[in-house]
């Protein structure tokens, strides 16, 4: 048993800010106690250890609503839960109603958290319109943000009992419900902190969702190095927050970063690390961040292992450097298994009205992740692709993610996803689906990424077919290939017929 990351860092170190909400610093102590209070007010309306909370989390960055005041209650809400013994699962507030009904059915969940209020299923059972105003007694508004003479209850908790559901897909197909401790979480920001030190008096950006492991791992980090977060905010860019607040830490897709390194390099100066992800790394921006001096790191990770697996500094060679402490990783036939102490406590399900987790490990505890890759001389981790992406074109075997590479080299490439495209003679011919970066384009365009394919792969592996990046929009971080390739096939079809 132990007390919650956040009461240590309150009974360790009260007076650090523990979140930086636009510009107003809150200690450890004051949210110590809103936890407690939240925690108390929960416990009143029904929520006992065990259940379920599921948070609508907001991330509509042109919402009129205090977006970053509204993350600040979704992470009181996660420790809260934390404290209950109850399980906090954050569900992506893009979702459409039907999506989230679903959800709620499919895990037999009771309790619903949105701007700021929860609600019991039986008393809004049909949940039709989750955005009309809930009457309960339960708010987290600004009248709790007082930080004077903050009181908490101490609760010692259990780290191996579950306290979240995070949903993953990998890159297709129905959501899986990971389930995780706080001892994964614990085991994994260790391990993290080995290689991108966290110190007290730093502040880590948080710039990724709380329904993402990325979003939720920066928040466990912090609270056990007792570190301030600071809550991404809707009203100045993320350049300015990063120059304004003098940010330490920061996570960053790759498009976020050329835009910074293109229009504000400066906002990049008070960094400690810079951590890339989800996608392709271009060379060129590698190159454009050691030029700014920036500790820049990529890394290879997964829902299942609570983020991270491996890290290492961003680098030419397109390596992702070897497992981290408490992680174990190993290939077999070129596909990745990992355990360790950061490994998830398995997939949730309802059988016969109970809940219960399913953890696909072999006999020796090893997961199979599903993603190709292979170790260089120095045993440094180099990612080939998912195992179930590829296809074959006339007996050879295609990476989707090796031609993608490729053609997003040429500079008026914004994303590519190449996919197998049924043909009579050779099965499947790769095809390929682009977004620009503008709309007027060079009449040869295709020509031109089809013969940079040729001349650094091998002309089987050049798109046959180029296809235009569907209006749809991203649920996450991560490209979901079924759902772009599903609608690309599907205009096709209509056009012909």
């Amino acid at each position: 048993m132990m007390l919650s990351p956040v009461q240590q860092a309150a009974q360790q170190s009260p007076d650090n800010a523990a979140v930086l909400l636009e510009g107003t610093p809150i200690p450890y102590a004051s949210w110590a106690a809103q936890v407690s209070a939240l925690s108390a007010n929960l416990q009143r309306q029904g929520v006992v250890p065990g259940a379920i909370i599921a948070a609508i989390v907001p991330v509509n960055q042109n919402s009129n609503h205090d977006l970053a005041q509204q993350t600040f209650a979704v992470m009181t809400l996660y420790w809260a839960s934390v404290e209950i013994g109850a399980i906090f699962f954050p569900i992506n507030g893009r979702f459409s109603v039907s999506q989230i009904e679903q959800l709620i059915r499919r895990f037999q969940i009771h309790f619903i958290w949105q701007n700021d209020k929860v609600v019991t299923q039986e008393r809004h059972p049909a949940l039709i319109d989750l955005t009309q105003n809930i009457t309960t007694d339960n708010q987290l508004g600004n009248d709790q943000l007082d930080n004077s003479q903050p009181a908490y209850t101490l609760q010692k908790i259990n780290p191996h009992k579950p306290v979240n559901i995070i949903l993953t897909s990998g890159s297709s197909g129905t959501p899986k419900a990971a389930v995780h401790g706080l001892i994964n979480h614990i085991a994994s920001a260790q391990g993290s902190s080995r290689y991108i030190p966290l110190h007290h008096n730093d502040r880590w950006l948080l710039s990724l969702p709380l329904f993402h492991i990325g979003g939720l791992a920066i928040v466990n980090r912090c609270a056990l190095a007792k570190a301030c977060i600071v809550i991404k905010s809707n009203r100045i860019a993320l350049a300015q927050q990063l120059e304004d607040e003098a940010i330490t830490h920061v996570s960053m897709v790759p498009t976020q970063a050329i835009e910074i390194v293109q229009q504000a390099p400066q906002a990049l100066g008070s960094l400690k690390a810079l951590l890339l992800g989800g996608g392709v790394i271009d060379a060129a921006l590698i190159e454009a961040l050691a030029q700014t001096k920036v500790n820049t790191y990529t890394s290879y990770g997964m829902t299942e292992m609570s983020s991270q697996i491996t890290t290492a500094k961003a680098n030419l060679q397109q390596h992702h450097g070897r497992a981290l402490p408490n992680r174990q990783l190993k290939l077999v036939d070129d596909v990745i298994w990992v355990k360790g102490e950061c490994l998830f406590q398995g997939y949730l399900s309802v059988n016969e009205q109970q809940h219960q987790l399913d953890l696909p490990v072999d006999e020796q505890g090893w997961f199979c992740t599903q993603d190709r890759g292979q170790l260089n001389e120095k045993g440094q981790l180099i990612l080939l692709g998912r195992a179930d992406n590829m296809f074959i074109c006339g007996g050879e075997n295609i990476q989707p993610e090796e031609i993608e590479s490729v053609l997003l080299q040429h500079p008026l490439v914004n994303k590519a996803l190449v996919f197998g495209l049924a043909d009579e003679k050779f099965g499947l011919l790769p095809a390929a689906i682009i977004e620009y970066k503008q709309d007027e384009l060079p009449a040869n365009i295709e020509q031109q990424l089809a013969q940079m394919v040729t001349q650094q792969l091998a002309s089987f592996k050049r798109p046959r077919h180029f296809y235009t990046w569907p209006n749809i929009t991203m649920d996450g971080l991560k490209i979901n290939r079924k759902r772009v390739i599903s609608d690309v096939i599907s205009t096709v079809h209509k056009s012909k017929n």
